[in-house]
């Protein structure tokens, strides 16, 4: 009995000293990440100062849309009411949509005056187009006609404000960029879209750190800078020579994360990318369920990891080490007794919970949320394992009812998107 229960301590000792070590390894994790990761955390990258320019070149707005009649009243007439001085038209592509999206989206454009309006339908996609690329490629072609300076690419299911064209054309062109995009703010209404929504933005911030993406030219010395590309799908602006050169969309249509990959493409063939945070463009689109914001992040999430088990496995590790250790070393801590295991993990929650202020401050919700990121970072987790699980099966990634089992898959109908 007595040699026994010398085992048990021995064993328990052992893990509450691998736990002391991890928790270690977690806070230097984070303090690497505080400073070293292009200070993602801060919510401070917005449009670049304004110039207005002379002369405002012709822009056309594509807008691809699949069964988005629920939204459409809330975004479209926003994308009409462009207060922009220049000459400028709205293309929506009805993407297959089977709810009269595209004839909700003429009586919307009878309605409200504004920017002139071409609804039209690209047709089902040829097997290799993912997403809504399909649909970007007929309205860029229809666009094109109209010889246009600069492309907006934005989605059904946002709302523009007034000005909102004016200031990417201005800072477009004051910075020099080929590509302005803006990370929409998304809805957070219901008590799951609190939780979920700021860290989805957070998180993305820590993959794509904003002040990286905006570095110097393709080539220069800012490489770190240069190596960085990403913009948010639901808001960029293109500068349509930058899209010829580099081939958008055709040069990446496998891509299901496609508005990366439209960065990627355009930065590696010589141009200019600027990602940052939105102030008044908003997606209307809401999620009220845990249900809905899973399927948003789970349909994409494993071709983010390039398919790759290995990575997926670095990918659990690492959310593990990072969010749910120090919490686990303060309980492990407090229960054992151990104060070094406990402060540890304690403090590497603390640098965890200031990192994501910025975040919820942004979103104006309450900072009392910052350390219930270890849940939320627990639920990211089980929806990438969920993405892959959902790959295997055949499933694959999805979009508004097709889904996509491969990059060079045909498309499937009727699935949930």
């Amino acid at each position: 009995m007595r040699q026994t229960a010398h085992v048990s301590a021995d064993a328990w000792t052992s893990v509450v000293t691998v736990v002391t070590l991890v928790s270690a390894l977690s806070l230097a994790a984070w303090l690497w990440l505080l400073f070293a990761r292009g200070f993602f955390w801060r919510t401070d990258v917005r449009l670049p100062a304004l110039e207005e320019p002379g002369v405002w070149p012709p822009v056309c707005v594509v807008v691809p849309a699949r069964d988005e009649a629920a939204v459409l009243s809330s975004s479209l007439p926003s994308l009409l009411a462009q207060d922009y001085p220049g000459r400028a038209e709205v293309f929506l592509i009805d993407d297959g949509s089977t709810d009269g999206t595209g004839e909700l989206a003429c009586e919307l454009a009878r309605r409200h005056e504004g920017l002139p309006l071409t609804v039209a339908s690209p047709g089902e996609p040829p097997a290799g187009w993912t997403g809504k690329l399909w649909a970007v490629r007929h309205g860029i072609g229809l666009a094109r006609t109209r010889e246009p300076e600069y492309l907006l690419l934005t989605d059904a299911d946002i709302a523009h404000a007034p000005d909102s064209l004016r200031a990417l054309v201005s800072a477009a062109g004051t910075g020099g960029f080929d590509v302005v995009s803006q990370m929409a703010r998304l809805r957070v209404d219901s008590v799951w879209e609190r939780l979920v929504v700021p860290a989805f933005v957070y998180f993305f911030a820590q993959l794509y750190p904003f002040r990286w993406i905006g570095g110097g030219r393709a080539g220069s010395r800012r490489q770190r800078a240069t190596r960085t590309a990403a913009a948010a799908g639901g808001c960029v602006l293109l500068r349509a020579d930058a899209a010829e050169r580099a081939r958008i969309p055709d040069a990446i249509r496998h891509a299901v994360i496609d508005d990366v990959a439209l960065a990627r493409a355009v930065k590696g063939a010589g141009g200019r990318v600027w990602l940052g945070l939105a102030d008044r463009v908003d997606s209307v689109r809401p999620y009220p369920r845990l249900h809905d914001l899973w399927r948003m992040v789970s349909r994409s999430a494993y071709a983010q990891l390039r398919h790759n088990p290995l990575v997926l496995a670095g990918t659990v590790l690492g959310l593990a080490l990072v969010y749910l250790v120090p919490p686990a070393a303060v309980l492990v801590g407090a229960a054992t007794g151990q104060g070094a295991t406990a402060a540890l993990g304690a403090a590497a929650w603390l640098v965890m919970a200031g990192t994501y202020l910025p975040m919820l401050r942004y979103y104006r919700q309450p900072l009392w949320l910052a350390p219930l990121l270890p849940f939320t970072a627990f639920l990211y987790l089980l929806m990438t394992v969920d993405s892959a699980v959902l790959h295997y099966r055949g499933r694959g990634a999805a979009w508004k009812g097709r889904t996509y089992a491969r990059p060079d898959a045909v498309p499937e109908e009727g699935r949930a998107g």
